[in-house]
């Protein structure tokens, strides 16, 4: 693309893409499951499932999550001062199902295990978790009909599971596998 067509100063005006065009087209890019976890100003575990997540810098680590704004936890996670990013691996589509439905029953019978932090500055970690990253709250950004949560990464968590993750593709859960030669 030519930098004229990027410059800051040229003029493009455009409708744009309907959004249930852009959704389908979203659909097609295999992305991470997650379930996102932090204790809200009550102290009470709050958390939901999120596939719009990335890492984003590696000095400072840096890691965003990107939350609909009409989402019942958007408050607690855009305000809590650490959260843990929880992946998921095959075998946790029920967990991810499960963070994804109500919010009272979100943490119904999940084990969690103890963050890197102290008590009252760490978030709730899932157990049954393939990795987990423990960010503190870097920036909060406008996206539009989302809020981009960036977090700065200061512990990673990784359990011996198999190679893979979980992902959310054409709607649907999919496996990811390290591609063999």
């Amino acid at each position: 693309m030519s930098s004229a067509l990027l410059s800051s100063t040229a003029t493009v005006s455009a409708d744009d893409v309907p959004a249930a065009e852009f959704r389908a087209a979203m659909a097609t890019l295999a992305a991470p499951v997650t379930v996102v976890t932090c204790y809200d100003d009550q102290g009470v575990a709050r958390g939901l499932t999120a596939s719009a997540v990335s890492s984003l810098s590696m000095d400072p680590p840096l890691f965003l999550v990107c939350l609909d704004r009409g989402c019942r936890t958007h408050d607690a996670l855009t305000s809590a001062a650490s959260f843990c990013v929880n992946l998921m691996g095959p075998g946790n589509e029920g967990l991810a199902l499960q963070f994804a439905g109500p919010t009272e029953q979100r943490f119904s019978g999940v084990e969690l295990t103890q963050g890197p932090l102290p008590e009252g500055w760490s978030a709730p970690s899932l157990a049954d978790s393939a990795l987990r990253l423990t960010c503190l709250r870097h920036e909060v950004v406008d996206g539009g009909d989302h809020t981009i949560l960036i977090g700065r990464v200061i512990a990673i968590d990784t359990e011996a599971r198999p190679a893979g993750g979980l992902l959310w593709h054409e709607r649907n859960f999919a496996h990811a596998r390290p591609a063999r030669p």
